[in-house]
């Protein structure tokens, strides 16, 4: 018997769909909510009331566990994904609001932007482990991929602090342009990619050295420069692409990792503030601040395939697979 051929549009539908099951989580800094999308029907399925001011989150490895930075309550929540439960809290140090998990899950580094320092949570254990003194108004965390770093932006100071993880000491800061508010190692753990708010740049840094190799710029017709801001910042797996959230510019630059050249700008909602994957990276969720909405990117045809509303002031977005 013959077989019947598929339409072309439900075949290139079929490619470019995230696989069934994957979630997106996302925090609303006005709402203490995170609002939970289906990644295939990019619809909101519920909304979770989470503890005040959520801003960061993230998942562990196995996508169990949502980490959740509840800023005014000065805490760090863990969620249970599969019921939506608060499990418990974690001391988190004054204000928390971007924190990376070390791959082995066993610390926490959480910036505290009130006290200047970086808190270092003992997931198992529930405790503080020790905190490092770094600049003024830390904001950005990573962790190398190897755990051998954790790295902290300091808004004000402008700079990027090196913290040994082994030796648990701060052994070398690297000066970036001004408000620097995201950190990104990519997959190799060679580089790592630094946003600047105010500066309106990209610093790439060389992991070996700490010394910045190269400095991006960003230029979108019509849009006075003063507007475009960098924040977020994700890097593709394979590494031909980095996405970089431009804040009050409402566009995501799309960047060559390999030139370093800006191929391509996308209008997205406004105040756009964070990016991240669907594990399959086909999709690139990114969360609008002011316009209180996510906008998804297909990444095959590198377009904005769909806007959902969420809750107040969207800020972070962490997916399960």
């Amino acid at each position: 018997m013959a077989m019947r051929m598929l339409p072309a549009a439900i075949i290139v539908l079929a490619l470019t769909t995230p696989a069934a099951g994957q979630t997106v989580f996302v925090s609303n800094e006005k709402d203490n909510s995170l609002s939970v999308i289906d990644a295939q029907t990019l619809k909101v399925t519920k909304t979770i009331k989470v503890g005040k001011r959520p801003r960061g989150i993230t998942l562990n490895a196995d996508g169990s566990l949502l980490y959740i930075c509840a800023s005014d309550d000065d805490t760090v929540q863990v969620m249970d994904t599969a019921t939506g439960k608060i499990l418990n809290n974690l001391p988190s140090g004054e204000d928390p609001e971007q924190f990376a998990l070390h791959p082995d899950g066993s610390h926490l580094f959480i910036a505290n932007e009130d006290s200047n320092v970086v808190t270092v949570v003992d997931v198992p254990a529930r405790k503080v482990a020790y905190q490092i003194d770094v600049g003024v108004e830390p904001e950005g965390m990573a962790v190398s991929p190897d755990g051998t770093w954790a790295v902290n932006t300091s808004e004000t100071t402008n700079m990027v602090h090196w913290i040994d993880t082994a030796k648990r000491v701060l052994v070398d800061n690297t000066l970036v342009d001004s408000r620097p508010r995201h950190a990104e190692f990519d997959k190799a753990g060679k580089k790592l990619w630094v946003s600047a708010e105010i500066g309106g740049t990209v610093s790439i840094i060389d992991t070996a050295t700490h010394k910045v190799e190269r400095t991006i710029q960003f230029n979108i017709k019509g849009i006075a420069r003063d507007k475009i801001q960098p924040v977020g910042v994700k890097l593709s797996d394979d590494g031909r692409y980095a996405f970089v959230a431009l804040g009050p510019a409402n566009h995501v630059a799309v960047i060559n990792a390999q030139t370093f050249e800006v191929e391509k700008y996308l209008l997205v909602g406004r105040r756009v503030w964070h990016l991240e994957f669907t594990p399959d990276q086909k999709r690139l969720f990114t969360s609008n601040g002011v316009s209180n909405d996510v906008s998804v990117i297909d990444i095959d045809t590198m377009t904005v395939i769909k806007s959902i509303p969420v809750g107040r002031y969207p800020w972070g977005i962490a997916i399960k697979g």
